[in-house]
């Protein structure tokens, strides 16, 4: 392994040797092609510059070592710590070989596994009184962590067992050790050496921010910043680097939101005023109830938005059942009564059947303009997905291009080309994140003017997310809840370590189909179906889904992370001859025929059906006040933001809702903790901060809940929010006075390496 820097070094060395090669050169050139291919294919890194924006960690010293009994399990870690034991036994009568040597940090143990082959190195090399770095993934055997065949590199001596040099004692004592993000293959030592052969480029840096700015706010020169953070002597050159390295990240991506904002405004549009005692007024005098205080408002940026002569670009977000999809169907209506069409992409055909569905039964005759029994002054709501009968498409298609339609509701079937508007003057965007860019702007593009661009979020996102991902769009956020929505009770279900709760999970659903409710069951998979084997690798046993139902497994079964995911069509099967026998059981998935979907939707919203097991399908946008309890499987397997969604599915009525988290998750596991704390809490707004903490920021620049590699790798959205919004009012005046950054030719020149053409496009609509 590559030497850490002594002190004395660090300043000299690491930017004083030979440069011969660009930022953009490939890492092949100078690391070989080995090494370059598991840093691009891992870790993403595929250039010099890539490599030195590979931060670390964190750093070790001396006396201030990672707490081992902290150490989370299921992750790839990086500790230093002391062997305090190693002993080798013998198993299969004296043919095999196991080594266990116990490491101590002195606040917790922890051990180390090797078996076979993989024995003699280490029992030679990691004797009593060893201090070095391992590296491994924290798993559980008997009750205790360990890391099994560990990558380690020595601390003084004796190097890795890969040959590489050692860490020496004397650069160990007097320096901060770069623990790096690491993978399979390239511990973070290796790493380490890697960035050691590439820091003398960092002098070639282009420094994005203006230098009346750097200077006004007292940052290091980005070199230097490089320098420190991969090479620090002390901990205030790491806060050093840091704090201008965050700058950066924040500063570069709202420039390239406030230029996408500055251009928007430039863009013509239709005013849309809605006419007094119009569709709009007729509607709101057929609502049974009045909007709450947050309706209102949200609606009144809304409308003003809508009366200006460029387009709206606005974020609508808020809580699970907060009413958003009547605030967009008020729009929807102005836009109408303005004398423009309204369309609503929905990402499911089941989503937009729903929407369909449900804006219909609110509008009533006002949705049959031009029919037998329709209202003089009403307009036609049509539905367009992709596998509607070729009559039907004709009709609705006839009904856009010649506006007898005003509202449209549907999938991507609404951006193909044979799809024509009279006049598109709103986009109202359900769930984007579900949505290519391609698709929003083939939308977009339909109307002669660009049209208003309403975008709903299915949960609520924290502000710094809303000035990050959501960045050039205007944000309206509802947070109350409507009168008569009832409580929702949630508690996680451990099935592997008290079946007995799972028993009672099967019985509380019967009770409340007892008192004339009904129930959902959440499956993570399908089953039986070809995508669906070819995706879990591993067919579906049928004592996986028994277990999963109460019934007794095997005392050797796996924990739920080493079976596939539970099925729908297997769990329904078993439920209707277990548990829940006797009860009307329907099934619901997204590889149904839509019409069998629609049917099964049908059937269970009029009470037809006592329990639907169902996969995400049901996420959103399906409303069935009946619906009291909901029992989702493998729990763990969802993100904190779907489980929060789905649970908003009960609860919608006067009857108090129930959800039942289902996990066979570890106690101590991070999965286990995340449930925890979506069943503390119904505040959506809390759920998704830490929903963003433990997924990070995904790719800001990208799809935003991939949960990938992200763009932003010092920057930490959730927690800079100052440093966030610090830049946005930076970014904003500097593209206010320059919006073609000619006087910042390095700052034009990061945005062009970073923001590629689809990441250019993304941020184009939040």
């Amino acid at each position: 392994m590559g030497r850490v820097l002594v002190p004395e070094e660090r300043l000299n060395d690491p930017l004083d040797g030979p440069v011969t090669e660009p930022l953009d050169a490939p890492l092949r050139t100078t690391l070989g092609a080995a090494t370059a291919k598991v840093l691009a294919e891992q870790l993403g890194l595929a250039t010099v510059g890539d490599l030195l924006h590979h931060y670390p960690r964190r750093y070790e010293e001396r006396g201030q070592l990672t707490r081992l009994s902290e150490l989370p399990l299921d992750e790839d870690v990086t500790v230093v710590a002391q062997v305090a034991d190693a002993r080798v036994h013998t198993f299969n009568g004296g043919k095999g070989k196991r080594l266990e040597v116990t490491i101590t940090d002195g606040s917790g143990r922890l051990q180390l596994v090797f078996f076979g082959r993989g024995v003699h190195k280490p029992h030679q090399e990691l004797l009593p009184g060893t201090r070095a770095m391992f590296a491994g993934r924290v798993s559980v055997f008997n009750r205790k962590l360990q890391l099994a065949h560990p990558s380690y590199a020595k601390l003084g001596g004796g190097g890795t067992q890969d040959g590489d040099d050692a860490l020496d004692a004397e650069s160990w004592a007097g320096a901060l050790i770069p623990i790096y993000p690491a993978c399979k293959g390239m511990e973070s030592w290796k790493i380490a050496k890697a960035v050691d052969a590439v820091l003398p480029r960092a002098r070639e840096a282009a420094d994005p921010l203006p230098e009346a700015l750097r200077e006004g706010r007292a940052f290091v020169p980005l070199p230097e910043a490089l320098l420190k953070v991969h090479r620090p002597r002390t901990k205030a050159d790491v806060e050093d680097a840091r704090r201008r390295l965050k700058w950066d990240e924040a500063f570069v991506l709202q420039v390239a939101l406030a230029r996408r904002r500055l251009a928007d405004t430039q863009l013509p549009a239709v005013a849309r005023r809605p006419t007094p005692g119009g569709l709009l007024d007729a509607f709101d005098d057929r609502l049974p109830f009045t909007l709450t205080e947050g309706q209102r408002t949200v609606t009144e940026e809304i409308f003003a938005d809508l009366a200006t002569e460029h387009p709206m670009h606005r974020l609508l977000q808020g809580e699970v059942g907060s009413g958003k999809t009547l605030v967009a169907l008020r729009a929807m209506l102005a836009v109408v009564d303005a004398g423009g069409q309204a369309a609503m992409l929905a990402p499911t055909e089941v989503l937009a059947q729903q929407h369909h569905r449900s804006i219909v039964e609110m509008m009533g005759e006002l949705a049959e303009g031009g029919l037998l029994g329709g209202a003089d002054h009403g307009t036609r709501v049509v539905l367009l997905t992709g596998s509607m009968g070729a009559p039907a498409r004709r009709k609705a298609l006839l009904d856009l291009v010649t506006g007898e339609a005003g509202i449209v509701i549907g999938t991507h079937a609404l951006i193909e080309d044979t799809v024509r508007f009279h006049d598109l003057g709103l986009v109202v965007v359900d769930e984007q994140h579900r949505f290519g860019v391609e698709q929003r702007d083939a939308l977009r593009s339909k109307g002669a003017q660009p049209p208003h661009l309403l975008v709903m979020t299915a949960t609520p996102i924290p502000r710094t997310v809303a000035m990050t991902v959501f960045g050039d769009l205007e944000t309206s956020v509802l947070d109350q809840l409507p009168a008569g929505r009832s409580p929702i009770a949630s508690h996680v279900v451990p099935a592997r370590d008290k079946p007995h709760f799972l028993a009672r999970t099967w019985e509380r659903v019967r009770e409340e189909v007892a008192k004339g409710h009904q129930a959902y069951v959440v499956c993570p998979r399908i089953g039986e179906t070809a995508d669906d084997e070819k995706a879990t690798a591993v067919p579906e046993s049928a004592e996986a889904a028994d277990a999963a139902l109460g019934a007794p497994a095997d005392e050797g079964a796996d924990a739920s992370d080493k079976r596939p995911p539970l099925a729908v069509l297997d769990i329904a099967e078993r439920l209707e001859r277990g548990p829940l026998a006797g009860l009307r059981i329907g099934v619901l998935h997204g590889k149904m025929h839509p019409d069998d979907k629609d049917d099964v939707m049908r059937r269970f919203a009029a009470g037809e059906c006592d329990v639907l097991v169902a996969t995400t399908v049901i996420e959103v946008g399906v409303n069935v006040p009946n619906a009291t309890a909901m029992v989702i499987m493998d729990a763990d397997r969802f993100g904190v933001s779907q489980l929060h969604q789905l649970r908003g599915r009960v609860g919608r009525g006067a009857a108090p809702g129930l959800c039942l988290l289902v996990t066979e998750a570890p106690e101590a596991s991070p999965a286990r903790a995340r449930l925890g704390a979506v069943a503390a809490t119904l505040d959506g707004f809390e759920l998704s901060r830490i929903d963003l903490e433990q997924r990070r920021e995904g790719d800001v620049l990208g799809q935003a809940q991939s949960g990938a590699r992200s763009s932003l790798r010092m920057l930490a959205v959730i927690d800079d929010e100052e440093i966030i919004a610090a830049a946005r009012e930076e970014a904003t005046a500097l593209v206010a006075a320059d919006p073609d950054l000619t006087a910042a030719p390095a700052l034009r020149t990061t945005l062009d390496a970073l923001l590629d053409k689809d990441r250019e496009s993304y941020l184009d609509k939040g």
